[in-house]
């Protein structure tokens, strides 16, 4: 313990990146070394030389991948999924561009086996290294060593936000040593232990690590004098900024441009040219392969029931709005009889107008399977906010204030909102508004690994059986 105790007075974190890097570069060479003894028993095919230019440009590759936007880093109160998935979608860019160089190069030598023996090594390596390193280092913050001392300067609702994330888990490694506030909220009154005054003695006398300020921006003279007391004593000081002035999401993103910073309500993942690339991609393969394995033999039978059931199109077509607000026409398998309110009156339980085959389709979702000629065509996508009728659309946009945040995204088969048992009619406004806060909160957490999870649960819950279904 007195080895940890003396490290932990070592500022690590001034040369954690350079050994961040020298680390990833030995586990990669790792990998490499016991790819070549898996594939051919011996390192000897490593020294032809393709082989070698793909190992020197591996190397040199993940280097930068790893020195891009600060991927070596681990911040104390991120949690091991967030790196483990940062460091995952590292693996997989490296692998795209080392087998787009392989085959424009055309290294016909080079054992294509020997490289996927490499990415599997590499991978179980770097997860179970980041796994061990991120545990160790919780253990040590946990038994109370590499700490940091903090004090919050603002005893009031945002302060203590900011204390209760930061005291959540000993393993993040602070320690709080209390507010600093002269008229501070009697609620929080007791963890205050001065004014304003008696902060620079205090960091001096506690050595205190970090400062952070949740004072309001009217304070600007204090917050500037807190600024020199830290400057001048070398304590990083830290403002949290109260964004619920100006919004109740809880995820804001902020951008700069030049060198003005720019608040924005909230994050939105698929603003990003990536990922809208990876889930146009996604859409299209999935759409595709249900139209060609499943509508070759399904739509036959489910075109001459409908024909034998009632009279009418075996398409029915309408009117919903879309990505921004655009109408597009949405494709379904008819499960009504033909009728005139079809277009202004949602679908209740035990309606009338709705066949026997009709509400077994509803019942299934199969009526929704046209729909993915609509993600083929672009108007929709697998996973996504649910489209609305037009008057539907114009009525809750009136009633409830953040409804079109929804339509940043483009509509979708099935959503957050529907595998969370939000689907079917809406009998009460506060069952559309709890919809909405689904889908935004769906387009503030897009990932493609969510896209996935809503897709088997929607699943899931077609086998089971929904009681919204009808």
């Amino acid at each position: 313990m007195r080895i940890l105790e003396e490290l932990s007075r070592f500022r690590m974190s001034r040369y954690f990146k350079l050994l961040f890097v020298c680390w990833d570069v030995i586990l990669l060479n790792t990998a490499i070394l016991l790819s070549s003894l898996a594939r051919f028993g011996s390192l000897d095919e490593l020294l032809i030389k393709e082989e070698k230019t793909v190992s020197v440009l591996a190397n040199l590759i993940w280097i930068g991948l790893l020195l891009n936007k600060d991927s070596y880093r681990m911040i104390r109160i991120e949690r091991i999924e967030s790196i483990l998935k940062r460091t995952i979608r590292k693996v997989v860019i490296h692998a795209s561009i080392i087998s787009i160089i392989v085959v424009y190069l055309k290294f016909s030598d080079l054992s294509r086996l020997r490289l996927l023996y490499f990415y599997l090594f590499f991978f179980v390596i770097l997860l179970v290294s980041r796994y061990i390193s991120m545990k160790l280092l919780k253990e040590i913050r946990a038994k109370g060593y590499n700490f940091r001392k903090i004090i919050i300067v603002g005893a009031n609702e945002t302060g203590e936000r900011m204390r209760k994330i930061l005291a959540k888990d000993l393993t993040y490694g602070y320690k709080f040593l209390g507010f600093f506030d002269e008229k501070a909220d009697p609620i929080f009154s007791d963890q205050v232990i001065g004014g304003f005054d008696e902060i620079q003695d205090f960091i001096v006398q506690k050595e205190v690590d970090e400062m952070y300020v949740a004072l309001h921006i009217d304070d600007i003279a204090v917050i500037n004098k807190l600024v020199k007391i830290c400057e001048q004593n070398m304590v990083r000081i830290k403002f949290v900024p109260d964004f619920q002035l100006y919004t109740k999401s809880s995820k804001v993103e902020i951008t700069f441009y030049e060198n003005t910073p720019v608040l924005m309500l909230r994050r939105e993942p698929l603003e990003f040219v990536t990922n809208k690339l990876i889930k146009k991609a996604f859409d299209v393969c999935f759409a595709g392969l249900v139209i060609l394995l499943i509508f070759p033999w399904l739509f036959p039978i489910v075109m001459l029931i409908i024909k034998l059931e009632s009279p009418g199109p075996v398409f029915f077509r309408q009117k919903r709005s879309g990505r921004d607000n655009r109408p597009f026409i949405c494709l379904k398998f008819r499960s009504m009889y033909v009728n005139d309110l079809a277009h202004n009156k949602q679908a209740g339980k035990g309606d009338s107008r709705v066949t026997k085959f009709g509400a077994f389709i509803r019942k299934t979702s199969i009526d929704e399977l046209p729909q993915f000629f609509n993600v083929f065509w672009g108007d929709m996508s697998v996973v996504g906010p649910r489209p609305h009728m037009i008057n539907l659309a114009k009525e809750y946009s009136e009633l409830i204030n953040n409804y079109l945040v929804r339509q940043f995204a483009k509509p979708g088969i099935t959503g957050w909102a529907q595998v969370n048992g939000y689907r079917g009619e809406t009998k009460e406004l506060s069952d559309m508004e709890n919809r909405v806060e689904y889908d935004i909160w769906y387009i503030e957490n897009w990932s493609l690994l969510l896209d996935i999870k809503i897709i088997v649960r929607t699943v899931i819950n077609i086998l089971k059986g929904d009681e919204n279904a009808y």
